[in-house]
């Protein structure tokens, strides 16, 4: 299974999906800050980075800009109950990102990370 990095801003959020795919077999390691999962990206591999948008610190576009550009064979999902307005054709994010907008169901989750690691 895939080796996952999620940054989500939310607590409880980043527990409940950190469980669902830990349980649908994949090894997650998760951050409160997009900061600071940048740096773990700086020294480890994964196989996707699962962020939210809107964090604070740095947000996950730039999260997500700054990991394609550190390994540009990483998987790049969004989840967010903020697309339409945090995707806007202002800021360029990295090509094939996929996008899961909240609320959805934590098999909705897993089944997208799962078609996206499938698709390599």
């Amino acid at each position: 299974m895939a080796r996952i990095l999620l940054a989500e801003d939310d607590e409880s959020m980043r527990r409940f999906l950190a469980k669902a795919l830990e349980k649908a077999g994949h090894e997650v390691v998760s951050y409160g800050q997009g900061d600071h999962a940048y740096h773990k990206l700086q020294n480890d591999i994964f196989d996707l980075l699962l962020t939210d948008i809107v964090m604070p610190e740095m947000d996950g576009i730039e999260l997500a800009r700054r990991a394609a550009e550190l390994d540009p064979t990483m998987k790049i999902m969004f989840i967010t109950g903020f697309a339409a307005v945090a995707l806007s054709g202002e800021r360029e994010t990295p090509k094939d990102a996929k996008v899961l907008s909240k609320p959805f169901h934590l098999r909705d989750l897993v089944n997208e990370v799962d078609r996206l690691m499938a698709a390599a």
